[in-house]
């Protein structure tokens, strides 16, 4: 039987809320819009590249959007011991570029996985709390902020790949 991305309902949250609630909340219902633009496709459909002359798909956003999980909110917000989750020596691109439509669900899967684990990895800090990344101090306030970007961006690309896999818009 062929995989197929699940259904994702977005969230509702607090717009009113003070910073430690809202960041969160609005990084969240990002990451389900995100989702919610994976839904009902098989992985041969995120697999493919849509939007010539761009090799962009759906399936490298979602190792994209895990591998920056990881790297802002494990290895650098908290400092984890642990290993990227590809090999920098594949070039800065792999996660784009090595695209077997047979492991579209364990990259669902790691995307997902990698959110409840930045999630874990944030949710005991303050948003004032800093780290240092080639010499500039970052605070998880500029994280947030950033993967907010991250997503935006990229869930505006994954419109456009979208519409040309199966016609589907919005969302």
């Amino acid at each position: 039987m062929t995989w197929t991305a699940p259904e994702v309902t977005r969230p509702s949250g607090d717009t009113a809320a003070d910073e430690r609630i809202l960041l969160p909340s609005l990084l969240n219902w990002h990451r389900s819009t995100f989702l919610s633009k994976l839904s009902g496709l098989t992985g041969e459909q995120l697999a493919q590249a849509s939007v010539p002359p761009s090799n962009l798909t759906l399936l490298g956003l979602i190792r994209h959007l895990a591998k920056v999980e990881r790297i802002w909110f494990r290895l650098r917000f908290a400092a984890e011991d642990i290993e990227p989750l590809y090999d920098p020596a594949l070039g800065k691109d792999h996660d784009f570029e090595v695209l077997d439509a047979t492991k579209a669900e364990d990259a669902y899967n790691t995307l997902l996985e990698e959110i409840r684990l930045a999630d874990e990895a944030a949710a005991q800090g303050s948003l004032d709390d800093t780290f240092d990344v080639g010499g500039n101090p970052f605070s998880l306030r500029m994280v947030y902020v950033h993967m907010i970007g991250e997503y935006a961006r990229h869930n505006g690309h994954a419109d456009l790949i979208r519409e040309r896999v199966d016609g589907t818009t919005g969302a």
